[in-house]
């Protein structure tokens, strides 16, 4: 682990800023609001004969604003953008910054094409965690901590019936496309994983917060897949971030809060710490610890709010989240001792 230079730090800064003024300035027709649940919501509104399509591009904000002002301005300075996304890249990589492998990479810039992430998807688990780097200002452990040949993305079910948009062309044809089949459950209707055909067998799995008793399958019409409802998995998607993958000149995607993921994972840790699971638990509190060690040097009260809003959720949140930290003594004192910074 080593932190990245002030060179590197200033350089994802504008990349990110530059594929976000990509994302405004490439939708088509004109930008409308709408006000959905008491919150009000940016699209491109395009005439497709008699029809209007609304486009979605996100929530409301000072930032978004700023760019729909700028929209001539920034569709102007489409080529000038693309070449200076190029600039930035190689300088992120002469630096040191990892990027991703060209299997990741290249499925990541298919769904990002089709609109997986401008629809609220979120890329999580340990493909999220490799892309913390540019956020945390750090490089990230090599090894099994950040080993995985799984993509998971979540959405809110909410949400993604609200959006009334969906992902042109499907993700199955995406999918299909880049050579994935759909993984078989005992329901034929409910394909919720792909699987890649091939020496990687990489793993394409969507999934979504559950609100009830009961876990089950639910429907993601934005995306246009199914998505295996989670207990918990409200808490990490919720207020996520954007973040730059490292792949040709820059790929916008969608990433939890840091210090969320890792009280997360803490929970997930407990889930799963028997069994077949266990390596997987044992992965979950490698990348709990990095992330508290690394935040409680620069920004402690971030961390200390994330657990204080976990322990505060309920009993069960709190067992499960105290077991986890019972076998990590050193983070435990860590993260404890945030409250007093």
């Amino acid at each position: 682990m080593a932190n990245l230079s002030s060179v590197a730090r200033s350089a994802y800064g504008d990349l990110l800023r530059l594929l976000k003024d990509d994302m405004v300035a490439n939708v088509r027709g004109s930008l409308v609001t709408k006000e959905r649940g008491g919150k009000v919501y940016w699209y491109a509104a395009e005439k497709i004969g008699s029809d209007v399509k609304f486009w979605y591009i996100g929530p409301d904000s000072a930032e978004t604003r700023n760019r729909v002002d700028r929209m001539n301005e920034l569709r102007e300075q489409a080529a000038e953008r693309k070449r200076e996304r190029a600039r930035l890249a190689r300088l992120l990589r002469a630096e040191g910054m990892t990027p991703v492998d060209r299997g990741t990479g290249g499925l990541l810039l298919a769904m990002a094409k089709v609109g997986t992430f401008r629809l609220g998807g979120t890329l999580i688990g340990t493909n999220a965690f490799r892309l913390m780097e540019g956020e945390l200002g750090t490089t990230l452990p090599l090894g099994s901590v950040a080993n995985t040949g799984d993509v998971d993305i979540a959405q809110f079910e909410r949400l993604s019936v609200a959006l009334q948009d969906a992902v042109e062309p499907s993700l199955a044809e995406t999918f299909s496309a880049l050579k994935f089949d759909p993984v078989q459950g005992l329901d034929r209707d409910s394909v919720w994983r792909w699987q890649q055909s091939g020496q990687t067998g990489m793993m394409i799995e969507f999934l979504t917060p559950s609100f009830d008793a009961e876990e089950g399958i639910r429907d993601l019409p934005a995306l246009g897949v199914k998505a295996r409802a989670l207990h918990h998995l409200n808490y990490l998607i919720s207020d996520p971030i954007h973040a730059v993958a490292l792949y040709r000149d820059g790929i916008l995607v969608q990433i939890p809060r840091p210090e969320k993921f890792a009280i997360h994972k803490l929970i997930v840790a407990d889930r799963r710490r028997d069994g077949p699971e266990s390596f997987k638990a044992e992965k979950d509190r490698l990348q709990a610890a990095f992330l508290i060690e690394t935040m409680a040097e620069d920004r402690p009260s971030d961390i200390w709010d994330a657990y204080a809003d976990a322990m505060a959720r309920g009993p069960r949140w709190r067992e499960r989240i105290e077991r986890t930290l019972q076998r990590m003594r050193d983070t435990r004192e860590i993260l404890i001792a945030c409250e007093a910074v």
